[in-house]
């Protein structure tokens, strides 16, 4: 095992340097620009006058036991209003570009939308989001993955105290806030190939919930629909 982690290790770095340049995390702006048209339209029972959309751009991290990815940029969109009298919402795109880990030859990680979501917010939680991580490197198979379509991540997140709610601007309706889940589980990766033991041993996983930590620091503009 040894040897094949070595010998891994050496080729992932040779191939990080022809291939993956560095490139250094960005700062988000204090206020970034906001894009709707990834937003849902109300669905034809929907109530008039109670659906708007809800455009998120935020910066996250993500730790697993002792190493911490910096995510950078995560964009997300959805809609809700009321059907029937009746709290409803659509989901509308997650977008966010592979960003870079540390102390793995360049391999770069990019979260996807796992097919649910619920962001209606009560006393307990913020919302709920599934999840899942693509691993890019030369060496890796295109569908090298942390989680799957069908086996999502399944995220909770909470108020982070660290980054209390605060209004913005009132027109057009912009907030800040942070959110955390201390209780994402992070499996073993699913489709490396050869590569699976050595991406499994370089990222720490499987690694239980309470090990990990994504936190995220997030802007939100609404407009009506």
């Amino acid at each position: 095992m040894r040897r094949l982690l070595a010998a891994a290790a050496a080729a992932l770095s040779a191939a990080a340097l022809v291939v993956l340049p560095g490139h250094a995390f960005a700062a988000s702006s204090p206020l970034p620009e906001f894009d709707f048209s990834a937003c849902p339209a109300p669905p034809a029972n929907a109530d008039p006058g109670t659906w708007r959309c809800e455009a998120f751009v935020s910066q996250g991290v993500l730790t697993i036991g002792d190493r911490e990815i910096p995510l950078g940029e995560m964009r997300l969109t959805f809609s809700e209003g009321k059907v029937d009298g009746k709290f409803a919402q659509a989901f509308g795109e997650l977008r966010h570009a592979p960003a870079r880990i540390s102390g793995t030859f360049g391999a770069s990680m990019q979260l996807k939308y796992g097919g649910y979501s619920d962001f209606l917010s009560n006393d307990e939680r913020r919302g709920e989001l599934d999840l899942y991580a693509a691993l890019r490197h030369p060496l890796l198979p295109k569908g090298c993955t942390i989680g799957t379509l069908d086996a999502p991540l399944h995220s909770v997140v909470k108020d982070d105290p660290a980054v209390p709610f605060e209004v913005i601007s009132k027109n057009p309706q912009t907030v800040k806030f942070g959110v955390v889940d201390t209780q994402l589980a992070l499996p073993r990766t699913t489709g490396c190939g050869p590569l699976t033991q050595v991406a499994d041993h370089l990222l720490g996983l499987p690694s239980p919930s309470g090990s990990n930590t994504f936190k995220q620091v997030t802007y939100v503009q609404f407009k009506p629909l």
